[in-house]
């Protein structure tokens, strides 16, 4: 991509403008905005009739294949996530910053992993200084609020120098969620200013959805925020990777004014497609362009997305509207999927009937859709489930029976010989005392190659 050539259409209040197209320099871009789980956890459990039993050493119906080489990487992946909640958790002094930073990545080597996936923009915000975005609250503690330094670049020059890579997290449209409310967006925000601004043309690039905030993934404008934020962190920062986690569109229910989200612009798109094939084709943009960016700004660097697990969940018509199947089977969107596979192998549901979900099973479909393209697959795995009494269907949860069900992923991703590694959600869930017995079995595993 070039930088743009033509020329950004003007609006009325400058400092809310937005007009950007493929390709634009972050400085252009600063000029034209003039300026500066419960949440997270209930989405990893979207799904709580969450398979068969398959108890402690048993096979997990995978055939054992000759390994395949991995597109991305030879050496095996083993990342944990470290999210916008533990940001909250660090100090916000540079000094005692810097401490707890260490002693976080420290720990990454003890358990054996080689990277790390830190959340650089999780509410449409930033843990670095941005041109454009403002300051997350969880990096500061008040969003758009400047902590004195670099706490994002930090990280990334103290994992590099203990031989870790790291992948900077991007969560692409939302705004407000868990631990961040509307009150708590700062003046500075492009989003509280396209609705404060006096100007109805950008009205709508941010909606609000079951009282929570979310760019519009319908608006050219958006999908182009999304990537100027991605081009900002390569162009700033040596990471190793762009990361997305599972939240694209919300739930939407057509036929309900209050929930329809964005079927006003699907009215006056004229789109002969379906809506849901619409809304597909709006994050497949957005998917697209990121992948293109990802390798105008620096070509040795992966993209690649961790949707939920469940492929019948992905393939829905009411949310997310993920085109799975298309950028497992084409070029151009990911280098990477990282589906998160939180259930145990046991899983039931609601009829006590073996979940399709449940862990081998749910491998088994994962690989059959990796066969039909070149994507490499990693595993997103729960260890925060650890010692829990998750809901299962069981008498009692497997969660609670088990020590090692992470460790037996592990040895069944390896084993199908394709799986090119895994992912842990999430940090602070290692060092928990309900699954302390969970990470002492898994840590050998782990350090054994």
């Amino acid at each position: 991509m070039k930088l743009l050539q033509k020329k950004r259409k003007r609006m009325i209040k400058a400092a809310a403008v937005l007009c950007l197209a493929v390709g634009f320099s972050i400085g252009s871009l600063a000029a034209a905005y003039g300026g500066g789980r419960p949440d997270l956890y209930q989405n990893k459990n979207l799904l709580m009739e969450p398979v068969t039993y398959i108890g402690p050493g048993a096979e997990t119906g995978i055939q054992e294949t000759a390994n395949v080489s991995d597109p991305i990487e030879d050496q095996e992946l083993k990342g944990v996530w470290i999210s916008y909640l533990e940001w909250n958790t660090l100090p916000k002094t540079e000094q005692e910053f810097k401490q707890a930073a260490d002693a976080m990545l420290n720990h990454c080597i003890d358990w054996g992993m080689n990277a790390v996936f830190l959340h650089a923009h999780s509410h449409t915000d930033a843990a670095y200084p941005s041109e454009f975005l403002p300051w997350s609250k969880f990096v500061s503690g008040v969003q758009g609020q400047n902590p004195g330094f670099d706490p994002f670049g930090y990280f990334v020059e103290a994992a590099h120098e203990r031989g870790l890579k790291i992948h900077a997290w991007f969560n692409p449209y939302r705004v407000t969620g868990y631990l961040m409310s509307w009150d708590e967006v700062s003046e500075q925000s492009l989003v509280k200013q396209w609705l404060m601004d006096g100007t109805a043309e950008n009205d709508r690039w941010v909606l609000k959805q079951e009282n929570e905030y979310y760019l519009n993934p319908s608006v050219l404008q958006v999908r182009e925020l999304v990537a100027a934020s991605v081009r900002e962190v390569l162009e700033k920062y040596d990471v190793d990777g762009i990361h997305f986690d599972d939240y694209f569109y919300p739930s939407v229910d057509d036929n309900r004014e209050d929930a329809w989200f964005d079927k006003p612009e699907y009215d006056l798109s004229g789109s002969v497609l379906p809506i849901a094939e619409w809304r597909r084709e709006n994050v497949n943009q957005l998917v697209s362009l990121v992948y293109r960016t990802v390798k105008e700004v620096k070509p040795s660097a992966v993209f690649g997305i961790s949707p939920q697990g469940y492929l019948g969940n992905l393939r829905s018509n009411t949310s997310m509207f993920i085109d799975i199947d298309h950028w497992m089977e084409s070029e151009g969107y990911v280098d990477y999927i990282m589906p998160q596979l939180y259930w145990g192998f046991e899983a039931m549901t609601s009829e006590r009937m073996p979940a399709e979900f449940a862990f081998g099973q749910n491998l088994e479909s994962w690989i059959s859709l990796k066969k039909k393209g070149n994507v490499t697959l990693y595993l997103g795995l729960g260890m925060y489930r650890a010692g829990t009494d998750v809901k299962d269907n069981n008498e009692v949860s497997e969660w609670l029976r088990y020590q090692d069900i992470i460790k037996r992923q592990v040895d069944a991703g390896r084993a199908s010989g394709q799986v090119s590694g895994f992912c842990f959600f999430s940090y602070s869930s290692f060092l928990e005392e309900t699954s302390a017995n969970e990470v002492a079995n898994l840590i050998p595993v782990l350090k054994d190659r």
